[in-house]
């Protein structure tokens, strides 16, 4: 399908299936980049870098990380920054990061460090990556199990995105994507969300959906670059679920519980302690509630598990002063930030979503 080569000020580095083929190979072939390098993972190093490599001309040297968010840490960035030197790699080299959203987030904080700063572009070949980490300029990695508590907010050149990357993605990985897509509708339209509710593994047909995705998380980012205000509001489900997403990282297996799926859950939770602290109806919370449910598997914790993801919450960068801050929603479609909840209320949101 065709798609406006750029909607908004952000959108102008974003750029959409053979305008962005275009646009890429104008890149390397016009430039003077004196080496370009393309970071993988051992899982799109064998199913999406013969896409690329068909697509461009010029040499490309690859980097392979080992996949997954156990690797997302400065221990694979030493790596890569050792590869880059040794292949002698200087300040006008490039990096394509072709992934999802731990290689992208990892390759940008890799090209914003490695003398100090070299250009990079980002593929993204998730849903997940494409909806969420392609907008925004987020880079960074995790300290042990707390997640993206190092990096920096830094754009990359611009943003290649191909729903044809998704052929090469198993189902439940679709789903972990789909699950921001359902946000934003949560945060900003209602139509849209009621639209998504009814899920559907239709690759062939989600490119709409993901160039709307891309538009209004877009228009916020642009907004509130440096997320001081309105950008909190992506944040959406994001408190508890990153706080059951980094438990199940460091007490299950790496497996177990996607990002999506984490998100999906904090989003449940969240609808109940926007329920009773910011004056979401019952039907709105309920209808939130029955969408997710009908989407993502339940999972079961016990008093253990919610004491230790409690006290990750502790460690949540959003936090000012000790204090744990939350993006919920007044109704769906409309958010408000920095809401301050009691610890009763986080446990019945989190007995909601066990109910």
């Amino acid at each position: 399908m065709s798609y406006p080569t750029s909607l908004l000020t952000e959108m102008s580095r974003i750029f959409f299936e053979e305008t962005g083929w275009e646009k890429l190979a104008d890149s390397l072939n016009r430039s003077d980049y004196s080496h370009v390098f393309v970071l993988t993972d051992k899982n799109t190093n064998q199913f999406c870098l013969p896409i690329l490599e068909a697509k461009v001309n010029p040499s490309l040297t690859v980097l392979v990380m080992e996949a997954g968010e156990k690797h997302k840490h400065l221990h694979t960035c030493s790596q890569l920054w050792r590869e880059l030197s040794e292949l002698g790699a200087d300040r006008n080299a490039l990096l394509i990061n072709l992934g999802g959203g731990v290689v992208t987030d990892l390759g940008g904080f890799v090209a914003c460090a490695y003398k100090r700063g070299i250009d990079f572009i980002n593929i993204p070949t998730t849903l997940l990556s494409m909806v969420d980490a392609s907008v925004g300029g987020k880079t960074g990695v995790d300290l042990d199990q707390l997640k993206n508590q190092i990096g920096i907010i830094q754009e990359p050149s611009f943003v290649l995105v191909d729903p044809v990357f998704l052929k090469t993605l198993p189902e439940n990985e679709f789903r972990s994507g789909y699950a921001e897509m359902l946000k934003h509708g949560l945060i900003q339209d209602r139509d849209y969300f009621e639209r998504l509710s009814n899920y559907s593994y239709d690759i062939e047909h989600i490119g709409k959906s993901i160039y709307h995705s891309i538009c209004i998380k877009s228009n916020v980012v642009a907004q509130d670059p440096t997320e001081k205000n309105l950008r909190k509001i992506l944040n959406f489900g994001h408190t508890l679920g990153h706080a059951i997403e980094s438990y199940f990282l460091d007490h299950m297996n790496y497996d177990t519980l996607l990002h999506g799926e984490a998100i999906a859950i904090g989003m449940i939770m969240e609808s109940e302690l926007s329920h009773k602290h910011s004056g979401l109806s019952s039907d709105d919370r309920n209808r939130i509630k029955e969408v997710f449910e009908s989407i993502y598997p339940k999972i079961q914790l016990q008093a253990d598990d919610i004491s230790y993801i409690k006290e990750l919450l502790r460690h949540d960068k959003k936090n000012r002063s000790g204090k744990i801050r939350f993006a919920l929603l007044e109704s769906i479609g409309k958010p408000v930030i920095d809401q301050v909840v009691s610890d009763e209320a986080i446990d019945d949101a989190i007995a909601y979503y066990l109910s």
